[in-house]
Order: structure tokens, then C-alpha cells, then sequence
């Protein structure tokens, strides 16, 4: 078993790989996927964003196999998800939980948008990842960055990242019980479209 210690560390190696553009995994190996055929080992869990600039796979540098990916908008946490976590978690013995936004993230400028000015007839299944959004921007927005978007957008990124890492923290008996007895680590990160880098936060060291 790949611990969370080991795991995160694979995880930034992979991304320096392909932030330089070093990548090693730059086609499906046959063998590979012959090897896991059977029963899969990943290394990590990333709770990360729908958006098609962050495939976790890539910017992680990771082969076939080696990530559990959960991709919703926003990068939010519902029932689902941490459903999907906690099953990866026990039956594959996952100890590294990462929930991955990153810049310019759409999920947060529609949540802004519709705290600054609310949409009609907007879908009851957009505003579910929506109403998830809003209290990471809500009170960001009565604070002065409300005058400097990017500025605002920075920090909502982070502050859903954060509160994202919290609810699975402390909102499943399972996942608490696994960081408690089991060395199960959830930490937060953001990807940057600019650069390609991802940097670590929210108890990742």
C-alpha cells in the first residue's frame, strides 16, 4: 500500500514532469493495461473540476490506473462523491485524498455572477453545484475584493478547495474513522492554467 506521505510526493514529482514538459507517460502502455486488467492499485484520489484544461491523469503525469479520478464542476463535494471517495478509500486502500481546483474556475465565476446579479430560469441542476459554490464566495464578496475580480476569483477558488477538504474531513464517519486509525490524508490543492503547476495546500505540509 502507497502511503499518504509517498503518494503526495508522487503527485508533485509527476507535476514538475509535466509542468517542464518532461511528461514520461505520454502513451497507454499495452502491458500496463494488461497488469491491471484484473484489480487496479491507484495511488491517489482526486476530487478535481469537470473542466477540460485539468485532467488529473496529465497534469499529474500518471499512467493507466494509478489515480481514482472524480470529476464534478467546481470540484464540489455532494452525497455522491463522498460516496465515491469512501469506496475508494476501503475496498483499494487509498490514503491520499486530493481535492484539486484551479484558476478561472467557471463553477466560481457563475456562483459570483448569480450572488451579484441572480439568473432566471436557471436549471435546478445548476444551481445545485451553485448553491454548493456559494459559501465560499458569498462572504469573500461583501469584502473588498468585490472590486478586483481576479483578485476575488483567487480567493473563492481556494476558500471552496478549503471548505470542499473540510466537509470530507469531518462529514463521513468513514473517512474520519480512515484519517483517524488508517492514515488517510485530505489536503487541498490549485492548478494553474497559466503554468501548469500545482501547488499544495490545506495540510499537505
Amino acid at each position: 500500500m502507497t502511503s499518504a506521505t509517498e503518494a503526495l510526493q508522487l503527485l508533485r514529482e509527476g507535476n514538475q514532469r509535466f509542468a517542464s514538459g518532461k511528461r514520461k507517460h505520454e502513451e497507454i502502455d499495452h502491458d500496463r493495461r494488461i497488469e491491471i486488467n484484473k484489480e487496479q492499485k491507484p495511488v491517489a484520489i482526486i476530487l478535481g473540476c469537470s473542466d477540460a484544461r485539468v485532467p488529473a491523469e496529465l497534469i499529474f503525469d500518471q499512467g493507466l490506473g494509478d489515480l481514482f479520478v472524480i470529476r464534478v464542476a467546481g470540484n464540489i463535494v455532494a452525497p455522491s462523491q463522498i460516496g465515491s471517495i469512501e469506496f475508494a478509500a476501503e475496498r483499494y486502500g487509498v490514503r491520499l485524498v486530493v481535492v484539486l481546483g484551479h484558476t478561472q474556475c467557471g463553477a466560481i465565476l457563475a456562483t459570483i455572477e448569480e450572488l451579484q446579479r441572480p439568473v432566471e430560469n436557471q436549471s435546478r441542476n445548476l444551481r445545485a453545484i451553485v448553491d454548493r459554490v456559494r459559501p465560499a464566495v458569498e462572504g469573500l464578496i461583501k469584502t473588498d475584493l468585490r472590486h478586483d475580480m481576479n483578485k476575488l476569483v483567487h480567493h473563492a477558488v481556494r476558500a471552496n478547495v478549503s471548505i470542499s477538504v473540510s466537509h470530507l474531513r469531518y462529514g463521513s464517519e468513514v473517512l474520519e474513522r480512515l484519517i483517524r486509525d488508517e492514515g488517510l490524508m485530505v489536503v487541498g490543492a490549485e492548478y494553474s492554467l497559466e503554468t501548469g503547476v500545482v501547488e499544495f495546500f490545506d495540510g499537505a505540509g
